[in-house]
């Protein structure tokens, strides 16, 4: 085309529409490959759809919180609902871009913000005994500040055990997603 030649509506509403199409189909591509709506749930075997989250896994399913916490029980906020999501999606969104640079370290520690609701956590779920008998109950800001120590400092090995122990085994059974592609598509020469 020379420069003299203008675009006719017909040819901005294809381009448009192609445009929009391929947007559309990499957004529900990308949706459908990263298992996005499995992250809506508890289920603690979503937490694995990250391989490097296993060993983590693992340690959990064994320990004394396998059978009454999920992750979000711990990892999530729990005072309310658009708190709890609006967690998750900016938690998500940092892991699933380190995770796709393929920065992630060997072992994983949380950021400050997660500190602060597993530390919220520990108490919500345990308010009797931090609040009555042991008469604590502050919070991760007041113990990083010196007030006093924060829950696993104490408690080492709740409830994810001695990670390096467990990433350096080459036996760790952890649910291991299926492959999203359709068996359909599978088996289509190439």
């Amino acid at each position: 085309m020379n420069a003299s030649k203008k675009w006719t509506p017909g040819q901005v509403g294809v381009l448009a529409a192609a445009i929009i199409g391929i947007l559309a189909g990499l957004g529900i591509y990308t949706t459908y490959m990263s298992r996005a709506w499995s992250y809506a749930s508890d289920d603690p075997a979503t937490c694995v759809n990250c391989h490097i989250m296993a060993p983590y896994y693992q340690a959990w399913r064994h320990s004394s919180h396998g059978q009454w916490a999920t992750c979000n029980d711990c990892h999530v906020p729990g005072d309310n609902v658009v708190a709890a999501y609006g967690f998750k999606a900016m938690d998500g969104l940092y892991h699933s871009a380190v995770f796709t640079a393929g920065a992630e370290p060997q072992v994983i520690r949380p950021k400050d913000a997660s500190y602060s609701v597993i530390m919220d956590n520990c108490i919500r779920c345990h308010t009797p005994l931090v609040t009555e008998f042991v008469k604590m109950g502050i919070s991760y800001q007041e113990a990083k500040a010196g007030a006093g120590k924060p829950c696993w400092e104490c408690h080492t090995q709740v409830p994810h055990t001695s990670i390096s122990n467990i990433a350096s085994s080459t036996a760790i059974a952890a649910p291991v997603p299926g492959n999203p592609v359709p068996d359909w598509l599978k088996t289509r020469a190439p």
